[in-house]
Formats: structure tokens, C-alpha cells, sequence
């Protein structure tokens, strides 16, 4: 009777045993599965401006925006990972060059210079060139009445472009900074008597400020369009991915919700 129920409880052992063992071998299946899903799956280091409100800023201790709200949706249609990267505008074209970061959002506008050395996906934000001066300044109503006068501008942007091919004609005195805030301050200040940049990042400014401390004056010197870009013939697997999540967000209306946040159209 003793032998019988040793017997029986040898077995029982045995039995659980090999329960056990099957079921710590499915679950350490599934661990690994998901760690290869995750390894295959790709992923990108994106740079996005490091001051450029409304498009990426940070904010509470983390960054924010249009761009940076639109790559997280897109990356979300298109089922890949990145790292964001704040960098100063003029850092992002060369990091594109050299391959430190894979692409960049940092409403990058789309002209047949950078053409040259960069690929672009299809636009995804309508933009323009204004002009930015003090709030109670009545002297300046149009690009002409910057002749001689103090201009502030961010290097590699479309704006310092515009004020470089005018500087000669109209005797402008270029003042360089590294992001939009500095050159406000410069402004608000009166060290510049005019900022360029675009025409969103004006606006949102202006918008913000109670009381404005900054006014738009005149029409929009130019108008161009924003679009995500990569290293000429590099990464075309992110830019196919980008334009197709783009359509997707624009056709679920995703898009207008997020610039909405920002920006009144």
C-alpha cells in the first residue's frame, strides 16, 4: 500500500514537471518573438528643429508641436520607431550630409538648392517668407523701407537666403542667430529693426504675446512650401513611408486636427 502511493506521488511529480517545463517554454517563446518583432522593425534618428514654435519646441520638459505631433502619427500609420533629435537649423543639413541623423522635420523648406542635395517628401505645410518688426513701429511697411537699416535672421533658413541675395541692392546689416527666439528678443529690444522668417513662426509669436510685442508688416515677401527631407539617394524606404503616412493622416483628418492646435487657417 506504501509502495502504491510512493508510486503514485513519483508520478504526480513527474507530471508536474513536465507542466512546468512546457509552460515556461511558451512563455519564454512569446518573450522572444516580441524581442525579434521589435528588432526588425524599423527604426530612424529624425531630426526635428530644436526652437522653431509652433512646429517643434519644448515644452514642460518635452518636445511638442506640429512636426513633432505629425511624425508620431505618421510613424504610428507606418508602423516604424525613431529617435527625435533636436538640433539648431543649420546643424540639420549637414547631420543629413554626414549621416548623423537618418531624416529631418524641421519645416524645412522645400527650394531647388536643397534640391541639389537633399530628397523630399510630397509638401505637407503651405509656408511664406514675412517680415517682423517692433509693435509700435511705424517706419517699416515694406521690405524697401529695410534699406540701410539692421536685419535679423537665422543661418541656413529661407529667410537669411531672401535678406543675402537683397543685402547689396538695399544695404541691409545682417545680424546671424542660431534660433527665432534670439532674434524676437533682438528685436523687441531694438538692436534689430526687422526680423525674416517664416510667416507661421510670426504669426504664432505675435498670437502668443499679450501684449504683441511684435507686429507683421506688409505682404509676404515670398511663399514656399515645408516638406520632410533625407540625404540625396539615401533612406527612400523613410521617405516612402513618410509620404504614405501623410496621406493617411491627411485622409483621416488627423492632419488638420494637430495644425489646428497650433495655428488658425
Amino acid at each position: 500500500m506504501k509502495k502504491g502511493r510512493l508510486l503514485l506521488a513519483i508520478m504526480s511529480l513527474m507530471l508536474l514537471t513536465v507542466l512546468f517545463t512546457a509552460c515556461g517554454k511558451n512563455t519564454k517563446d512569446i518573450n522572444e518573438n516580441t524581442t525579434s518583432n521589435d528588432e526588425t522593425k524599423p527604426k530612424y534618428v529624425i531630426a526635428c528643429d530644436s526652437n522653431f514654435p509652433p512646429f517643434s519646441f519644448e515644452e514642460n520638459g518635452t518636445y511638442t508641436g506640429i512636426d513633432v505631433e505629425l511624425l508620431e502619427a505618421i510613424s504610428k500609420k507606418e508602423d516604424f520607431d525613431y529617435e527625435l533629435k533636436p538640433m539648431d537649423f543649420g546643424s540639420i543639413i549637414s547631420g543629413l550630409s554626414d549621416g548623423t541623423i537618418d531624416g529631418a522635420m524641421g519645416a524645412i523648406s522645400i527650394t531647388d538648392e536643397r534640391k541639389e542635395i537633399l530628397d523630399f517628401s510630397e509638401e505637407y505645410f503651405e509656408s511664406g517668407l514675412s517680415m517682423g518688426i517692433k509693435h509700435d513701429d511705424t517706419s517699416i511697411s515694406k521690405f524697401e523701407d529695410l534699406q540701410g537699416k539692421n536685419v535679423a535672421v537665422k543661418k541656413g533658413t529661407a529667410g537669411s537666403e531672401f535678406a543675402e541675395d537683397n543685402k547689396e541692392k538695399y544695404s541691409l546689416n545682417l545680424k546671424y542667430f542660431d534660433n527665432s527666439q534670439s532674434m524676437f528678443l533682438d528685436v523687441e529690444e531694438g538692436s534689430s529693426d526687422a526680423v525674416i522668417e517664416d510667416h507661421p513662426i510670426i504669426a504664432y509669436e505675435v498670437k502668443k504675446a499679450t501684449p504683441a510685442n511684435l507686429k507683421i508688416a506688409g505682404d509676404k515677401l515670398k511663399t514656399f512650401n515645408y516638406g520632410f527631407a533625407v540625404n540625396k539617394g539615401k533612406n527612400q524606404e523613410l521617405l516612402d513611408k513618410f509620404n504614405k503616412g501623410l496621406n493617411k493622416v491627411r485622409a483621416d483628418a488627423e492632419y488638420e486636427k494637430i495644425v489646428s492646435q497650433y495655428i488658425v487657417r
